[in-house]
């Protein structure tokens, strides 16, 4: 049986731990900023609900002037299209009987759909798949040197488009890449060569799409782009801080947790471990940011243990029974380990939310 939850308006301080709590000032001035600049330099903005998996907060980004939304997989995008959500990108090589099954009857539902491909595998699946009499919006994923999924050159993209775009139930979309941080000229190179290319062979490209919260305020340097994607930017969090896009007041996530043992003057037990922190480093040297104790280290976790190395800490330190808030190295993460995510205006509860597309990873 589930523990009852928290109603509006109780005291964080009255929280069972640990508990990711999300705070709404901060919650709303991220979405609020970020909508802001894109408005600003004139380009869509299509946030990725993967950092959140929440349709209340997607219906939020969407009020606030994005154009749609993107997911990742296809049950994540079947989650928002039954909230109604009618314009999803999914930025995804999508293989197999299976996930093209249910990726048909998705196009059959919702007003825009589309999909990304890297390959002649994938895109011959989606073409044995759809028909003209529905056909699915496919754009190129380009590598632009982030080294992840993408073909590798625009003479392989404008290759890749043309089998789009002889397939009967298929469209081409555009270009799509998530590129690296620091990395806008070599995008910028990239995009314009291949547009150029695309423009040569007679192939008209609708959308160019690029991504990323850790440069999405240089959006603008990568003039060839017509849409930015990003997800983190809502929550924030510690990589976040680091690479500069934002201050540590944006950061609207934290993990509460409770000190549940001090074995020794320099080590404290949290009851945050590796289900409730993420074990991504991303080059940090350790699993997150005690707020209240800056110079405590969160060296280690265990399934339900968080370790934490006090010995740069001065005066007495946190003790057994004291709640602290953590801000996580990764937040995407963190939401896809809890099922409820709990809203708070600064000290007590405004909602709990459901998380409607946890683990949805297919």
């Amino acid at each position: 049986m589930d523990a009852p939850w928290p109603a509006p308006g109780t005291p964080l301080t009255e929280l069972m731990t640990p508990l990711p709590v999300i705070d709404e000032a901060r919650l709303a001035g991220n979405i609020a900023r970020v909508q802001d600049y894109m408005t600003g330099i004139g380009r869509n903005f299509r946030p990725h609900i993967k950092t959140h998996k929440l349709p209340e907060l997607a219906a939020a980004q969407v009020e606030a002037g994005a154009v749609g939304i993107n997911c990742q997989k296809v049950t994540e995008a079947e989650v928002f299209a039954e909230a109604g959500f009618d314009d999803i990108l999914i930025t995804y090589n999508i293989l197999g009987p299976a996930r093209l099954a249910r990726l048909r009857a998705l196009n059959d539902r919702i007003a825009a759909l589309s999909v990304t491909a890297d390959n002649a595998v994938t895109v011959r699946g989606l073409a044995d798949t759809f028909g003209p009499d529905r056909p699915l919006t496919v754009l190129v994923e380009c590598d632009t040197s982030a080294g992840r999924c993408g073909v590798q050159t625009a003479g392989d993209a404008v290759a890749l488009a043309q089998e789009i775009a002889r397939a009967e139930g298929l469209r081409f979309g555009g270009l799509m890449t998530y590129p690296p941080s620091g990395g806008a000229a070599k995008v910028e190179a990239f995009l314009s060569e291949t547009l150029t290319l695309l423009s040569q062979a007679g192939l008209p490209c609708p959308t160019v799409s690029i991504g990323g919260t850790p440069d999405l305020f240089l959006s603008d340097q990568v003039p060839s782009a017509t849409e930015h994607r990003a997800g983190t930017y809502i929550y924030n969090d510690r990589a976040m801080v680091r690479a500069g896009h934002v201050g540590p007041e944006h950061c609207a996530m934290h993990i509460l947790a409770t000190v549940v043992s001090r074995p020794t003057e320099t080590r404290a037990i949290v009851d945050a471990g590796s289900k409730a922190l993420t074990s991504d480093l991303l080059g940090f040297q350790d699993h997150g940011l005690i707020e209240e104790y800056p110079d405590a280290r969160i060296v280690a976790l265990s399934e339900e243990h968080g370790t934490v190395d006090l010995s740069a800490v001065e005066g007495p330190g946190p003790q057994v029974g004291e709640m602290v808030r953590v801000v996580p190295n990764h937040t995407c993460v963190v939401t896809n380990l809890f099922d409820r995510m709990v809203f708070h205006d600064g000290a007590r509860v405004t909602r709990v939310v459901d998380v409607a597309a946890r683990g949805k990873v297919w």
